[in-house]
């Protein structure tokens, strides 16, 4: 989840290139991370409270799999680091315990949250939501 007031998966990825100066990546950048804005999945949540059935599994993935790659460049434009590439020990000593969340390829559906609840997300993906101010404040 995403938006003004992250204190989770955001910071972590801008934390260390505060810290060496570089925007890493883990190998090609090319593993996937499911993302919503947090207004998206509040109104999906309510929806789901107010009208699901007990034990019902919901997706609140606005985005199936933003690569970790357009996360890195985004960051990296914003604080003017260069993008890097790290292999597996580097990335530990970089990423520290976000590794574990950061090397992982989880493309996520919503399409079946989608349609059961009738939720539409509205707000900024991922990359547009790091390009503004309040992910660096």
């Amino acid at each position: 989840m995403h938006s003004v007031g992250d204190h989770a998966f955001v910071p972590h990825l801008i934390r260390p290139v505060r810290e060496t100066g570089v925007s890493a990546h883990l190998g090609d950048g090319t593993n996937r991370q499911p993302a919503v804005h947090r207004l998206d999945a509040a109104r999906l949540y309510r929806n789901a409270l107010e009208t699901a059935d007990t034990g019902a599994v919901l997706h609140a993935a606005a985005e199936k799999g933003v690569p970790l790659r357009a996360v890195t460049e985004t960051i990296g434009d914003r604080l003017g680091a260069p993008v890097v590439s790290l292999d597996e020990e580097e990335a530990t000593t970089h990423f520290g315990w976000i590794l574990r969340f950061a090397r992982n390829d989880n493309p996520t559906s919503s399409t079946a949250t989608r349609e059961r609840y009738g939720w539409h997300p509205q707000e900024p993906g991922l990359p547009a939501d790091l390009d503004q101010d309040h992910s660096y404040a």
